[in-house]
């Protein structure tokens, strides 16, 4: 019988820790920029929330198969 590896574990759920700030975080700066248009900033905010959520998706992924892999490897 297999033992969970826990370290990698541990691991997994750092990632899944730093995607939940991001998933936050991304659509919260996504919201103000879309309300900010006029705004000379609009377009660096915009470019920000726009990395942040789509390295929130990566980290999801990122933890999940992270954590599928010490369970089950």
């Amino acid at each position: 019988m297999q033992h969970t590896n826990k370290e990698l574990l541990g691991k997994g759920l750092k990632f899944l820790a730093i995607a939940v700030l991001l998933t936050l975080i991304g659509p919260s700066v996504l919201f103000t920029a879309f309300n900010n248009q006029d705004h000379p900033w609009y377009i660096p905010v915009l470019i920000f929330g726009i990395i942040a959520s789509a390295t929130a998706i990566f980290f999801m992924f990122r933890g999940i198969l992270t954590m599928v892999k010490a369970l089950f490897d």
